[in-house]
């Protein structure tokens, strides 16, 4: 569940860019289809829901490299979400944690969209297929959750935001609501101790970007023009962090050319000194139950932050990098314990949404 941003600075280079993306232009596609493909993924829901309309709403969660791990069955008044292991990213997540996270992000967007179809649900994990998510539905409750209309609006913004706080009254509301069983959720807010989590960052951010296995994974899912975003419906599409739509060619050798660790580096010092806080989740055990449930509360807390006209992103590279996350764990008081999930949250704009793939490439019969 982490995000990149691809292109930085350099007047030359910017130059060179601008004018190949001039000369490729028919090449990149037109944002202006790319964003209708985009409202339409985010169309509200109808009345009385289907079954399909109600996935369509579980796979507009967050998940790692937007590479939508996941696969979807309906069983009577039951979904089940399996994981799809064609889709993991085993340099950046070998073991699998973020690719569950992410079915729990699903899960909860799924959960909260029932309520708009009057049914209740609850959630059960299954060790089953390598293990799954059962969401089990049954008609009853009127009322839709109040994070329900931030599921179409929620996007991992990572830009620079402008460093404004978030009131004490807005921070309580964050925490109670993600609040998921087995998952402590810390918010800071201190300067120092976001200073010590950004130094983390950097660490884990230097150490990725030394290995090529990781440049090269992470390489795999930039779509760097709509085109192409359009084409696959899935990856990180450089619009979506501030890039300039670019030719895939000419996007690839520019990733090399200017993807670089003190760039990066300085990115993230940046964006974090302009956060107003770090969210941290931190499940109780360290197996697959634990982290769907991580993934929940980070999926109700990016929607409260919608709801509340805040913006977040992932900074996961200190639970990415194993070494880093002892001094994670005891940093943000839960020694001995994997830490989950690392998000920024602040005031920021908004950005190109990602695109999903359809249902019916998710829907198993």
């Amino acid at each position: 569940m982490h995000r990149r941003t691809l292109l930085v600075g350099g007047g030359a280079v910017i130059v060179a860019v601008v004018a190949a993306t001039a000369i490729g232009v028919k090449q990149t596609g037109s944002m202006d289809e790319y964003e209708e493909v985009a409202k339409q993924l985010r169309l509200p829901l109808a009345v009385q829901p289907n079954d399909r309309e109600l996935i369509r709403y579980a796979t507009l969660a967050a998940n790692g490299h937007n590479t939508q791990p996941w696969k979807f069955r309906v069983r009577g008044g039951s979904f089940e979400i399996l994981p799809d292991f064609t889709r993991r990213t085993s340099v950046v997540d070998p073991d699998d944690h973020h690719l569950f996270a992410s079915l729990g992000c699903a899960a909860e967007n799924l959960m909260i969209a029932c309520t708009s179809a009057n049914r209740t649900s609850e959630l059960r994990f299954d060790s089953a297929e390598n293990g799954k998510v059962v969401v089990d539905t049954v008609a009853g409750g009127e009322d839709r959750s109040s994070l329900f209309e931030a599921i179409t609006k929620r996007q991992s913004t990572r830009t620079d935001y402008d460093g404004r706080s978030v009131s004490t009254t807005d921070l309580a509301v964050l925490s109670s609501a993600s609040q998921i069983p087995g998952v402590a959720t810390i918010l800071i807010t201190d300067r120092m101790q976001m200073n010590r989590i950004r130094d983390l960052v950097i660490a884990g951010n230097s150490l990725q970007m030394e290995d090529k296995g990781f440049v090269d994974e992470l390489k795999h899912w930039i779509r760097f023009n709509p085109n192409d975003a359009m084409g696959k419906r899935d990856g990180l599409f450089g619009a979506s962090s501030g890039n300039p739509a670019l030719p895939s060619w000419l996007g690839r050798r520019m990733f090399d050319l200017l993807f670089q660790k003190n760039a990066e580096n300085d990115k993230y010092a940046r964006q974090i000194d302009g956060s107003a806080g770090i969210a941290v989740f931190v499940g109780e055990k360290d197996d697959p139950e634990h982290w769907v449930q991580a993934g929940r509360a980070c999926q109700r807390f990016a929607l409260q932050a919608t709801a509340l006209g805040l913006k977040q992103a992932y900074i996961n590279q200190p639970v990415e990098v194993l070494k880093l996350r002892p001094e994670l764990a005891a940093l943000v008081g839960t020694p001995k314990r994997r830490p989950n999930i690392i998000m920024r949250f602040g005031y920021g704009p908004t950005m190109p949404m990602s695109l999903r793939r359809p249902v019916d490439a998710v829907l198993e019969i």
